[in-house]
């Protein structure tokens, strides 16, 4: 029996083979996600937890990209989760991938420390200083550190961690050196860093990084991602991060 779509909520297709229900109002995924689910590297049999998971992009992405053994989604609006574990439902990926209701602040406390292999986060990019806070409570808490902070991010994602296993992040180059010292400050050493434009003219937007619990020091910069030839048209590097080779 195929999942409920509700009133008010739509399906989307991801253009990989599976689909994804999002609600109108609500916040909705965009390109972080896709780049992070490109940028993470997961090798076979893994164990994956996304902090914050909203409704499950990451997971059903990475479960599409990589051979990992389990995907865990950890979010806490309810709502949210729901709607991930019907989207879960929908492409019936149960056996790989589940959505947790709780709190990313006691990630540490709802599953056992040193339980995953690899940490993936689309965080809340803004703190309460920074910009307008929707007026919208799930896309405020989605923008927003109004339910968690940056620390409460990687200071979980080191503990539910292995021994050398990974964190994988996108947010804003703007926090760039809060980023690293946080991460520093929590045996998370910074290994992998890519910054991406919209155009090749434009000022980075966006960072993705790559970190090692307890790591040794090294990091590689790797070429920028320019996200638009020209407005409305991706180029090559974008679409391959999609994995569909399609002009969108």
């Amino acid at each position: 029996m195929p999942a409920e779509i509700r009133q008010g909520e739509q399906l989307d297709d991801l253009q990989n083979g599976y689909h994804i229900i999002q609600a109108e109002g609500a916040f909705r995924y965009g390109i972080d996600a896709v780049l992070l689910s490109g940028f993470a590297r997961v090798k076979p049999g893994e164990r994956v937890l996304d902090l914050g998971t909203g409704t499950g992009i990451i997971p059903i992405l990475l479960s599409a990209k990589t051979e990992g053994r389990s995907f865990t989604g950890l979010e806490i609006q309810e709502k949210s989760a729901d709607m991930a574990r019907r989207s879960v439902a929908y492409n019936h990926l149960e056996d790989r991938i589940q959505i947790v209701t709780g709190d990313i602040k006691e990630a540490a406390a709802v599953f056992a420390p040193a339980s995953f292999d690899v940490v993936v986060s689309n965080p809340p990019y803004m703190t309460g200083k920074h910009g307008l806070v929707n007026p919208e409570e799930a896309k405020a808490i989605a923008r927003h550190e109004i339910l968690c902070t940056l620390e409460d991010v990687i200071s979980q994602a080191s503990r539910v961690l292995t021994a050398k296993g990974r964190l994988y992040m996108v947010h804003r180059p703007f926090r760039l050196a809060e980023i690293m010292r946080l991460m520093m400050k929590y045996q998370l050493e910074p290994k992998r860093m890519q910054l991406v434009h919209p155009y090749i003219d434009r000022e980075p937007n966006i960072v993705l990084l790559e970190a090692c619990k307890n790591g040794r020091p090294r990091i590689t910069v790797e070429k920028p991602l320019i996200v638009y030839e020209k407005p409305g048209v991706y180029t090559r590097d974008v679409l391959d991060y999609y994995g569909d080779g399609r002009d969108h």
